[in-house]
């Protein structure tokens, strides 16, 4: 039995690139094309990732943009990774304030419990503002022990698959 094929002369369309292919990859390899080393891709995509995280919600597309223009990285790689990391960014803002709290020795303040941060508010809004600007603090400061290592790891791994992916985006 033979595998099914087209009649001769039948165009079958290729499928439509998948949103992955089109707002990620696609940009990626645009870049290579207008000359950009797979070195600073890597360094834009892995920094915009770091950055990304950053425990502060809002901040991360300014340290991005700064960074970017600071170190004349790619804005549009490094933002389309600021982007990505996004939900890894909700997901992490508890772990690194818990984490910060441990590393300080502070008593965890409630975070999630909505009508307990309104009623905390209501009695003592300035307390309130001292109790969570600390919470954001040690989040940072967890944030900054891990993120140089997190950095690294990310530009090393991406790299070589740039590297290799650079001499088919010429084409």
């Amino acid at each position: 039995m033979t595998p099914y094929a087209p009649p001769p002369g039948l165009h079958v369309p290729a499928a439509p690139p998948s949103w992955w292919q089109r707002r990620v990859v696609a940009p990626i390899v645009a870049q290579l094309r207008q000359g950009i080393t797979p070195r600073q891709v890597a360094l834009a995509l892995a920094l915009g990732g770091v950055l990304g995280i950053f425990p502060i919600l809002g901040a991360t597309t300014a340290l991005c943009a700064v960074t970017g223009v600071w170190l004349r990285l790619n804005q549009p790689l490094i933002q389309l990774m600021n982007f990505l990391v996004y939900p890894l960014q909700l997901l992490l803002l508890i772990p690194f304030y818990r984490a910060g709290e441990r590393l300080f020795g502070a008593e965890p303040v409630p975070i999630v419990n909505v009508p307990e941060l309104v009623a905390r508010f209501g009695e003592a809004p300035w307390q309130f503002i001292l109790d969570y600007g600390k919470v954001g603090l040690y989040g940072i400061a967890v944030w900054a022990l891990v993120a140089p290592a997190l950095a690294a790891l990310t530009y090393l791994g991406l790299r070589p698959a740039l590297t290799a992916l650079a001499p088919r985006a010429a084409r």
